[in-house]
């Protein structure tokens, strides 16, 4: 009998072991695993040898647009993910198509066939799909911009009947009916626990009624709803009384529209959310407006709510909680403890014991200046972490103004005039106000890379202040105030040709040692070439985009607006290699072992567009990009 058990248990531990193999060499979450670690353990690519790294293959999507033919511009900030040997991407126009991983030949495509001629928010973008298997099924689980959730079998390409209306889910249902104009749609990969495919949408913030931003989950075989979370508590629900009365019923915003994260052994969801609606003014909705810019807890088979930490309390900034929680593992006191950590906007990260949201450096709430605006009431603190120390910038002294080129600090100087820099949480007020960071962080979508060998979390940023002013509506307008662009390309603090106004540097990326709360490292990250023509040394430049690491001893990251691709040495943050691609990789990088080859590849997109690039043609790309060692 005994041995009967035992030859059992070796047989299951074998397979255990060979199952954990092959998961290793794919890449079969958006962020690398369930809980965004965006860690890999291959190290066939090390610091030795990194150098050497050179281009295997590129695919070209044909998705892309600079704004001149189609009505608003792209950005190809997909993630592939390789399972068997096989590829999926997403592209800005949401298809979803299949490659062979090695060599990077197309095997199919699938069309949503995404009505170009309307206006899907202000860029075409999709982050990507989301893997699911039984061990004899596999299924592709994603989002359109068109609120659409498709269910697509991973070998054929072809949407599964059985689910929703024939291979789709319509998002719309039961959440933007009244309001048929804006957009409702996804642009982030959902989130896989169990027979469950939980979404995120993204939905307008700049009206204060909406479509409605909750978090739903749907049975992945049917397409039915299983459950639904109110981002915007209902009456009698936790957190109702953080608004103002009747302030909450068809608020907008407050939604996830980035990545999700889910404890897998524990059944616990995590949700980034947004700010609520509109982003700039809450004169209509005093209070501390829960669920607003929380990080919220749930239990992943029911959608009930465990726990929550809100990081900023009545949201006027547009702080968004842009990134995917990271699933973390820390040290204190001797012991393990499962964490997870939240990087945001303003610079801050978050760290919370994972199943009670005890946090694990201290948080301190301090007060934070008023608002001069008539019938706006900023909420009076603001939690600061003691620990880490901010990995952005938070505020701007006058004489911190650049001085790079004459030109450039003419350039600056006319576009500050008279506005006055604020610390963090300055309130915008109806004379020009430059507030750190801007809108768009600090971090933002691509998070941070987590290595569990040292503890340590890898975050890009990019330090571009905002430069706006809240201006008087006429009588009778939906709210009585409305931010208003100062004189520059999106209303950053950036001279015509993007080079931002203060002193470098302009990005970073910063190693927080996650068991002290200390920096281990900090690199600048990105160049200027205009200013590097000019023999000024490298500045940093503003960046979108997140990393990887892995065990061979490296983190790679793209994601700056100078169309690099960089590996950085994980424990010194040095510089190990560089390389050019056709236009910026707005996006987070991936790494697997070839299946046939038995290489390791490193995959980018680089497609450039967005926010951060020059708007004309040589600034866009198509390109997928996949490297090896010769």
């Amino acid at each position: 009998m005994l041995s009967t058990m035992f030859r059992f248990t070796a047989r299951l531990f074998g397979a255990t072991l060979v199952l954990s193999s092959l998961l290793a060499q794919d890449w079969r979450y958006y962020g690398g695993d369930s809980g965004g670690s965006k860690y890999s353990p291959l190290r066939q690519i090390n610091k030795a040898n990194v150098a050497r790294l050179q281009p295997a293959w590129t695919y070209h999507t044909g998705d892309v647009s600079d704004g001149t033919k189609l009505l608003v511009r792209s950005t190809f900030e997909g993630t592939p993910l390789v399972a068997g040997g096989v590829m999926y991407v997403t592209t800005p126009f949401c298809r979803l198509i299949a490659l062979d991983a090695e060599t990077g030949r197309e095997l199919w495509v699938f069309d949503p066939k995404l009505d170009r001629t309307k206006l899907y928010f202000s860029l075409y973008v999709n982050r990507g799909a989301a893997y699911w298997t039984d061990g004899k099924r596999a299924r592709l689980l994603y989002g359109t911009l068109n609120g659409r959730l498709y269910s697509i079998d991973a070998a054929t390409g072809k949407p599964d009947e059985a689910f929703g209306e024939g291979g789709f889910v319509n998002l719309r249902s039961g959440m933007a009916e009244k309001f048929p104009l804006p957009s409702y749609g996804m642009s982030s990969p959902p989130a896989i626990y169990r027979n469950l495919v939980i979404c995120g949408s993204r939905v307008p913030d700049g009206e204060p009624r909406g479509p409605s931003g909750d978090v739903r989950a749907f049975d992945v075989h049917s397409g039915k709803l299983v459950w639904r979370f109110h981002v915007i508590p209902r009456d009698g629900e936790y957190g109702s009384d953080t608004w103002e009365p009747n302030s909450r019923e068809d608020r907008g915003g407050a939604n996830a529209w980035s990545i999700l994260s889910v404890d897998e052994k524990r059944g616990i969801l995590f949700l980034p959310l947004t700010s609520p609606a509109t982003d700039s003014y809450g004169g209509d909705r005093k209070g501390q407006n829960l669920f607003g810019d929380s990080l919220v807890a749930l239990d992943a088979s029911t959608g009930k709510r465990l726990w929550h930490f809100q990081t900023i309390h009545h949201d006027i900034w547009d702080y968004d909680l842009p990134a995917q929680p990271n699933l973390v593992r820390v040290r204190r006191g001797g012991s393990l403890v499962d964490a997870v950590a939240q990087v945001t906007k303003t610079g801050f990260t978050f760290l919370f014991e994972r199943s009670t949201g005890k946090p694990l450096f201290d948080i301190i709430e301090k007060p934070v200046p008023a608002s001069g605006i008539p019938g706006e009431q900023a909420w009076p603190t603001q939690p600061y972490p003691v620990k880490p120390p901010p990995f952005a910038r938070q505020n701007m002294k006058p004489d911190e103004l650049t001085d790079l080129t004459p030109e450039l600090r003419a350039a600056c100087t006319k576009l500050l005039g008279d506005a006055v820099p604020g610390p963090l949480y300055t309130p915008l007020g109806l004379e020009p106000t430059l507030l750190f960071p801007g809108a768009d962080g600090g971090a933002n979508w691509g998070g941070a890379s987590f290595d569990p060998e040292t503890r340590t979390l890898y975050v890009n940023s990019m330090d571009v202040g905002r430069l706006v002013r809240m201006e008087k509506r006429p009588p009778g307008s939906v709210i009585p105030y409305r931010s208003r662009q100062m004189g520059s390309i999106d209303s950053r603090f950036w001279d015509p040709q993007m080079i931002p106004c203060q002193k470098p540097p302009f990005g970073h990326l910063t190693a927080i040692d996650l068991d002290n709360g200390e920096f281990r490292w900090r690199a600048v990250l990105g160049v200027v070439d205009e200013l590097i023509a000019k023999g000024i040394p490298p500045t940093g430049a503003v960046n979108l985009g997140g990393s990887v690491v892995t065990a061979g001893g490296l983190v790679f990251i793209a994601a700056t607006n100078d169309s690099r691709f960089r590996a950085f040495d994980k424990d010194t943050g040095k510089e190990l290699w560089v390389t050019r691609l056709p236009a910026s990789g707005h996006a987070t990088p991936m790494t697997f072992l070839g299946k046939k080859s038995k290489k390791q590849f490193i995959v980018v997109a680089a497609g450039g567009g967005h926010k951060y690039n020059p708007r004309h043609p040589a600034g866009y790309s198509d390109s997928l990009v996949a490297f090896a060692l010769p």
